[in-house]
């Protein structure tokens, strides 16, 4: 089986500003970001040959994009998979130019939920026995912390310091970026004694919700040559669905999350890539909590079983860092607009790969990870992309 490496091309993307939109629709999120990609790509909209739009609510169809950019009577495909719809949309555009198809195409993710008047994300949930107790997502993942602390025999006041540093580095992160919702740096203090949402998950371990949106232009590497130097190309991609089965059998440990592993390896073995927390120069991963990018972490062998806590205190993941993560603020400063997620944090690794990303830029960026997770522990969707500097 021939993968996706090296055979499609990256090269115009864009990414509005995230927070509280309330003077923007979702066709303004959509033009505002796939204009800055196409016009970062050097085309005009008539070279696009298809779309695809990833949404879970703002919109029914592909004619949200095609209404927003005046792109009439090409295919536009509407594309939702839970917290990893954007980097399924940019997932499925890949395969399309990489099976010869189409020569440049769209991607498109954005989503208004801040005028849903919705306080958590609302959407998701499906088909359950419905005798389940109420678990929102805070108290799911709260779940998890508990038991990676028990697991791993941390103590309170390790576990909540552990989870602490992520929450000041991601926030730290964000006030370097002028497209994050929140620019705000915290101290470890106030992100130990915030209030507690879900016990032991306080305010600030907690993502917050926005509006936002972001976009790609793809094609095939010969046609990139042709239309800028610093393009950057696809070195693999991985998504995979978990059947409910941590849900549903009692051998679910909470201190690991399947579908990171599984799908890491698909987009690892793509990419030719070993030994990741070696290869990879910095991630862009899904902190929808902090106990989430401490798994994280562990799940995609950037830190070794139960010592991801260790590596935190050490400055691992910080920009200086062997292996910065979340170099943008991550969902802990950007919110979660679900649609623009995946592609806001390939927007990030792009600009990072070219050298553009302003005071937040690492010295040593080459090869770029981002990672999507949707569902709650033991039913998940994961999609990881990685990208590389053309050869």
């Amino acid at each position: 089986m021939q993968g996706i490496r090296d055979r499609v091309a990256v090269v115009g993307m864009g990414c509005t500003k995230f927070g509280e939109m309330w003077d923007k629709g979702g066709m303004d999120l959509i033009a505002d970001s796939c204009f800055e990609a196409i016009e970062d790509a050097g085309i005009e909209p008539k070279d696009i040959q298809a779309g695809w739009y990833g949404t879970t609510g703002t919109g029914a169809t592909g004619q949200m994009v095609a209404r927003a950019l005046k792109l009439e009577y090409i295919p536009i495909t509407r594309v939702e998979n839970a917290c990893a719809t954007g980097t399924d949309a940019f997932r499925n555009a890949a395969y399309a130019v990489a099976a010869g198809i189409y020569d440049i195409v769209l991607v498109s993710g954005a989503e208004k939920l801040k005028d849903t008047g919705f306080a958590g994300l609302g959407a998701g949930g499906g088909v359950g026995t419905f005798v389940e107790a109420p678990s929102p997502p805070p108290v799911q993942f709260a779940l998890a912390a508990t038991r990676y602390a028990h697991h791993y025999g941390l103590s309170y006041e390790e576990l909540k310091t552990a989870l602490a540093r992520i929450a000041v580095k991601n926030h730290h992160n964000g006030t370097l970026n002028s497209r994050a919702h929140f620019q705000r740096e915290i101290t470890m203090e106030q992100a130990l004694n915030a209030p507690m949402i879900a016990w032991p998950l306080g305010l600030f371990d907690c993502c917050g919700v926005s509006d936002g949106g972001a976009a790609a232009i793809l094609t095939t590497p010969e046609i990139a040559k042709k239309l800028k130097d610093d393009f950057v190309l696809i070195k693999g991609l991985g998504l995979t669905c978990g059947g409910m089965q941590g849900q549903l059998q009692d051998w679910y440990d909470f201190v690991h999350f399947e579908e990171d592993v599984t799908a890491a390896k698909i987009a690892y073995d793509e990419a030719g890539i070993k030994n990741p927390r070696k290869e990879i120069d910095l991630a862009v991963v899904h902190d929808c909590f902090t106990i989430t990018e401490l798994i994280i972490m562990e799940d995609l062998e950037f830190s070794p079983r139960g010592k991801a806590p260790d590596d935190e205190a050490a400055g691992t993941f910080t920009l200086e860092g062997e292996l910065p993560v979340n170099t943008d603020g991550g969902l802990k400063c950007f919110g979660h607009p679900i649609g623009a997620s995946g592609l806001r944090m390939l927007y990030e690794i792009y600009k990072q790969l070219q050298g553009k990303a302003d005071q937040r830029q690492i010295k040593k960026a080459d090869i770029g990870l981002t990672h999507n997770l949707g569902g709650l522990p033991g039913s998940f969707t994961c999609a990881i992309a990685i990208l590389g500097k053309r050869d």
